[in-house]
């Protein structure tokens, strides 16, 4: 396998930004199929609300490693990368080009850099935290990961109750943050040779693009969605469910909090969200940024983004 060499197209960026689209119409010029690097997109029966590709998209070019898992299963950034390492080169095999497309900015870095190696489990260290997590609440711990390790910080939500004990956890036992060994991952168990394109946008027009796509999944159905995902709820929560609107449209259902406070919620999860994506989008190897803002063409786009990927090609 000569993945060190072959460059790998990837399109990132916060949410809502375009990627899709643009990958879509890139995959159209390069006989290329469309690798998620989502880490939601993943789960059966949430379509809606971690905006899977829609039939049609996946009509006009082939999409990989969505909607394949139970959404009461998880994954790891080290089973994600190896499915990734897998899909790359069966496209590959069939003579097409493999195109990630995502936002999940620490299982693109598992592909980049490796998955970072001194991360031994101490049990008593985690049942202290998942204590302090239970009674003080997310926010105490993810203040204290935000001192400790702000770039890392920036990628998880606090919901996110595995990811934020885990990442104190990590800390506690090596004495560094969990950014710092992946910066010392030097051994790459995927040597990808990536070419990423970071697209961005002001947040201005992200914000109305973030308003925009939450009032079209709520129209689509994005409740009925929630209701639905339910029955995989064992002890009031599992792990897919941490996703941004899904947690809120709980309360809402639960009555704790009305339809305009759950859309308002949601906008500003999102928006939060898609800034912490690019503060850490901003730390990686940019190889091509483009601004989408206000009247994008996505013809120039994927002009300018096949033109720059194929001169690294033909060296």
């Amino acid at each position: 396998m000569q993945n060190s060499k072959i460059p790998l197209l990837t399109i990132v960026g916060p949410t809502a930004v375009g990627k899709t689209s643009l990958a879509i119409e890139i995959a159209r010029h390069l006989k290329g199929e469309i690798i998620s690097l989502d880490s939601r997109q993943i789960y059966t029966g949430m379509a809606i609300g971690t905006a899977q590709p829609t039939i049609a998209e996946m009509a006009v070019v082939p999409h990989h490693l969505v909607a394949f898992r139970s959404p009461d299963q998880k994954i790891t950034a080290g089973e994600f990368s190896e499915l990734v390492a897998a899909v790359v080169e069966d496209i590959r095999l069939r003579g097409n080009q493999p195109i990630l497309c995502g936002g999940a900015g620490l299982y693109y870095r598992a592909i980049a850099k490796g998955i970072f190696s001194a991360s031994d489990s101490d049990l008593e260290i985690r049942a202290r935290l998942e204590e302090e997590y239970a009674t003080s609440g997310p926010d105490a711990l993810m203040r204290r990961l935000e001192q400790l390790d702000p770039i890392y910080a920036a990628q998880v939500h606090p919901n996110n109750r595995k990811r934020l004990i885990r990442a104190l956890e990590i800390y506690e036992i090596t004495g560094q943050a969990p950014s710092e060994h992946f910066d010392q991952q030097s051994d790459k168990k995927y040597p990808f040779n990536l070419f990423t394109v970071l697209l961005t946008r002001t947040m201005e027009d992200l914000e109305w693009r973030i308003r925009q796509r939450i009032a079209e999944m709520l129209s689509d159905g994005w409740i009925a969605e929630t209701s639905r995902l339910l029955k995989y709820r064992r002890d009031g929560s599992f792990h897919a469910m941490d996703s941004i609107g899904y947690r809120q449209i709980m309360d809402y259902l639960d009555k704790k909090i009305d339809y305009s406070e759950m859309v308002d919620l949601i906008v500003l999860k999102t928006r939060q969200y898609a800034k912490r994506q690019l503060t850490w989008f901003r730390q990686e190897s940019i190889d091509l940024e483009l601004d989408l803002s206000g009247d994008s063409n996505l013809t120039d786009y994927t002009d300018k983004t096949i033109a720059e990927f194929m001169k690294l090609t033909v060296q």
